[in-house]
Order: C-alpha cells, then structure tokens, then sequence
C-alpha cells in the first residue's frame, strides 16, 4: 500500500526502510536476481519498526497522529458506514456552517441522525470548513437537528474532530459560548440514544458542544482535551515549545481518558494509524457503534436519561477539608 507523503517525524525511520525496499525490488527487477531473502529481511525489520514506534508513542506524538493531514475525517467514516446521507442546512437563526454538518441516514438499516465536525483537505476546503472550529450558527444547527431527531426517534450519531470552537470576535458577538451552554443543557434531556466518538481533535468546549452523549468513543490516537498542548503551554510555561510536556501533564490521551472514566471505549487503530488503513478504522468504529447502540436502544427514554445523569455527576473527584 502506498503511503501518504506527508509524513510525521516519527514516521520517517519507516520511510527510509520502505526506500531501501523499494531500491532493492527494483534492483532485482531490472538484473532479474532472486533477492527474495534479501527483501524479506527488510520487510520484516520494516514491520518490527512500525510495532516498535507505534506501541511506544508518547502523548505529544499521539497528538501529532491525531492531527495527521491524511487522516480520515467524519465524512470519510459517515461514507463508510451510513447510506443515504442526506445533510440538512443551517440555523434558522443566521446561516449555515460548513465546519458542523448534520443530516439523516441509515446505519444498517436504521435510520439515524448525524452530527459532524468536518475538517478540509487543503487549504480551499479548510477555508469553507473553517479549518473544523464551528462557530455559533454551527452548534445552533446540531442542537435544530438533535431535536429533530428527538422528534422522529432517530439515534443521534456525533463525531468530534475540531481543535476547538472558533475564537474569532464574530464568534464571540454571535455568543458562541451561550450556544455551546445550551447544547450541554439540552443534549442532556434529549430522549433518544446518544453516541459520540472522537476521530482525531476533541478540543475544548468545542468538541463537548456535541459530545454530552450517553456513550463516548475515542479512536485510540484522537485526543480529548479542556485546551490544546500548545494552548496549556503558553499559559503555563509562557512558550508553546513546551507543548510535548503539557500533552503529558494534561492526560488527553485514549489510554489515560478511559482511565478516568472521561470515555467508555477504546477503538483500536491499524498499526500505523487511522490513515494507513481507513477501512479497517472504519470497520472497528462500525462494530463498536453496532454493539453500544443495540444496548441503547434496548433501554426506555426514562431509563436514559438517568444513566446519562449519573455518567455525567460520576466525572472528577474532589475532597473535603477539614475546616481551620
């Protein structure tokens, strides 16, 4: 399989062996030498490499895979797994916005509702998708669509995948925090099956616009964070080169946030990341969709709505001192 040319810094070992693999086939193609030993000794150091950069990878470089340009985005796993999307339009209240879509389809064969953050793949699509920050309108339409789908019975399925919410002073003068507040409100009350999963950015009360779900995901090198490393960096440490070290400190990884309870399952990724093999990601995320939204369905709206209450007044710890 050919590999993507964009390639992270810890990919570059692999890309210097799959070189010498790609010299020495080609050497024993045009002098029709058997190097077949030869060939399978790379190949299997080349294997050994991936296993041995990808099952040690530290949290900042977790953020860099989820960050990867090639990566599949939401509209990649929706084509994947749903047929007959059909995206539904704007807020009713100002315009559309491209970095959040929604509209309905069939997941096997029932009908669901999606919601979903939607990155560009170069810098024309990354302009109308506002690179993936939604902006008030955009959180607007979810919640349209959500009670939409409340009305109709629909499951509503989200995908996460935005660096945060858009911080612009036109976001802010359309009251983008009052939009997100009243998605958190409202999610929690709706009366149909909620299901999240985090594809690669969850940044921020911009990806919890549409995240306070009954069931939470997370792809196993997303992440999902109350700030960006780069962000906590410069707050901290007043330098966003230490942002490797606050990815660390702030446990935003897969692994520490199913720790923590924050998410209630882990999606496995094909060893080298989502982007090296989208259709196996895509066939692990329509399994676990497939079994999470069995068990939701199976319950009444009232039954619901308490287990998403309790899901939510179980998250963080806090104690009680003794007073002075």
């Amino acid at each position: 399989m050919e590999r993507p040319a964009y390639l992270l810094e810890l990919e570059k070992p692999l890309r210097e062996l799959e070189k010498q693999l790609e010299a020495l086939h080609q050497q024993s193609l045009e002098n029709n030498i058997d190097m077949s030993a030869e060939l399978a000794a790379i190949e299997e150091k080349l294997e050994q490499t991936k296993r041995d950069i990808y099952s040690n990878l530290s949290p900042w470089q977790r953020v860099q895979v989820a960050r990867h340009p090639k990566r599949p985005y939401a509209l990649d796993y929706v084509a994947a797994l749903c047929t007959d999307f059909q995206e539904l339009h704007g807020d009713r209240q100002f315009k559309d916005d491209q970095a959040l879509i929604g509209g309905t389809a069939f997941f096997g064969d029932r009908p669901v509702m999606i919601i979903a953050q939607q990155k560009g793949r170069d810098t024309k699509e990354n302009i109308l998708r506002n690179f993936g920050m939604p902006q008030p309108e955009g959180y607007r339409k979810a919640l349209r669509l959500m009670k939409l789908a409340e009305r109709f019975g629909l499951p509503v399925l989200t995908f996460i995948d935005t660096p945060g919410a858009f911080p612009g002073v036109e976001s802010e003068a359309r009251h983008v925090s009052e939009a997100i507040a009243v998605n958190l409100r409202e999610m929690t009350l709706l009366k149909v099956p909620t299901l999240a999963i985090i594809v690669g950015e969850g940044g921020s009360g911009g990806a919890l616009g549409i995240g306070v779900t009954d069931r939470v995901l997370i792809f196993e090198n997303a992440y999902y964070s109350v700030i960006s490393p780069e962000g906590c960096a410069a707050i901290l440490w007043k330098d966003r080169a230490n942002a490797p070290q606050a990815a660390e400190a702030l446990k935003l990884n897969a692994a520490n946030l199913k720790e923590l309870g924050v998410v209630d399952e882990v999606i496995p990724e094909p060893l080298g990341g989502a982007h090296n093999d989208p259709a196996a990601a895509a066939a692990a995320l329509k399994d676990a969709f497939t079994r999470h939204l069995d068990e939701l369905l199976a319950k009444s709206p009232e039954k619901l709505l308490d287990d998403r209450y309790e899901r939510y007044r179980a998250l963080g710890q806090f104690r009680e001192a003794a007073a002075r």
